[in-house]
């Protein structure tokens, strides 16, 4: 059996009190401050991994900084924190580890972490944009909305997800918009599309322009700055945010109960799987990421699998193949990070109705 272990980290405060049950007592600044000075630690071990081919068991070890320290705090501090991270994987006896939410972002996306370890390491991305696909083409199921007849908009699309994912969606879909800020590489880039799939898409760098008749977006850009308002998008779109950080502000889902914001989809893992942690998901369910680790130590491809800012359409083919062998597969949605009901889609999909026939009469 080939162990694994996963690198997390509390992504909003309230997370922090999930391992430490004093903390949601204390103010904001005191819980900053604790958290700064605690090392890397092992939070659980995961146990019940199995599919009809393997099994495999692993370890969830933190690095104890919140979303916003991660980023603002000096790269090579947190890089060290994640290395040694790395590093207690190491000692529990995993043979790879998966690098989660901003552990993942910080630096080279995992090159530097890479090479200061003697295990294999991912980042998870190339299954979290498998699902990701995945889960924008069946949310807009439940919207009502076929990706082959949809306006589909790809912002982002010159960067190396925003490529893959344009590449992949383009098998299917008939109407694409490709937006980012470098119109040379969005000509060159839509000219490879156009030869390589087939897929005339329209170009722009008018990201507000591009989303005024966006059924259907994924969005992947690497800007500090949210660059989705909610007076952009019409009654009715499904958005799928891929980008860290977050290219959609939370004040789209906020403002706009017309509006599917998706981050992905939620991943049922084979077995009888348990966590010995509560991260926020319903039982038996991880990330993608996380099930992009499993998957790997499952199929014993002990190697470095997603890292640094290229991926490749082959990468994203053989995980997803890997997976369906293996028996992960969607298993709901997430969006701010939180797990998103069928319910809740349905009462979008309504207010949306509703919104598109009160425009209507107001236009008449």
């Amino acid at each position: 059996m080939h162990k694994f272990a996963f690198i997390i980290h509390p992504i909003e405060y309230e997370d922090v009190s999930r391992k430490f049950k004093i903390m949601n007592k204390l103010p904001r600044s005191v819980v900053e401050g604790f958290t700064k000075m605690l090392p890397p630690l092992k939070v659980s071990e995961i146990t019940g991994v199995k599919s009809k081919y393997a099994e495999t068991e692993g370890y969830f070890v933190a690095v104890p900084l919140i979303s916003n320290q991660m980023m603002s705090l000096p790269e090579d501090y947190v890089m060290k924190k994640i290395i040694k991270a790395g590093k207690i994987a190491e000692n529990l006896g995993a043979e790879i580890v998966g690098l989660g939410a901003l552990t993942s972002v910080v630096g080279d996306a995992g090159i530097t972490v890479a090479k200061n370890l003697n295990i294999a390491v991912t980042t998870g991305n190339s299954y979290t944009i498998a699902t990701a696909i995945e889960g924008t083409k069946k949310a807009a199921e439940l919207m009502g909305k076929d990706i082959r007849d949809s306006e589909v908009v790809v912002i982002g699309a010159t960067g190396s997800i925003g490529k893959v994912c344009a590449e992949i969606l383009s098998r299917e879909a008939k109407y694409m918009t490709l937006v980012a800020r470098n119109k040379q590489k969005l000509e060159d880039f839509s000219k490879y599309l156009l030869e390589k799939t087939g897929m005339a898409a329209r170009v722009t760098s008018d990201v507000k322009d591009a989303l005024k008749t966006a059924d259907i977006v994924v969005t992947v850009t690497s800007a500090v700055d949210t660059v989705i308002k909610p007076e952009y998008l019409k009654p009715g779109a499904v958005v799928c945010d891929v980008a860290r950080p977050r290219d959609v502000s939370k004040e789209v889902a906020d403002a706009r109960d017309d509006v599917l914001v998706i981050e992905g989809g939620v991943v049922e893992v084979p077995g009888d799987v348990d966590f010995h942690f509560n991260f926020g998901f319903p039982p038996k369910t991880s990330y993608a990421c996380m099930a992009e680790t499993m998957i790997l130590a499952m199929e014993g491809m002990i190697e470095n699998f997603s890292l640094g800012r290229d991926l490749t359409v082959e990468q994203v083919d053989t995980i997803a193949k890997l997976a369906k062998k293996h028996g992960f597969k969607l298993g709901g949605f997430r969006s701010f990070e939180r797990a998103v009901s069928e319910e809740t889609i349905e009462n979008v999909r309504k207010n949306a109705a509703r919104r598109l026939k009160e425009n209507r009469f107001s236009a008449v």
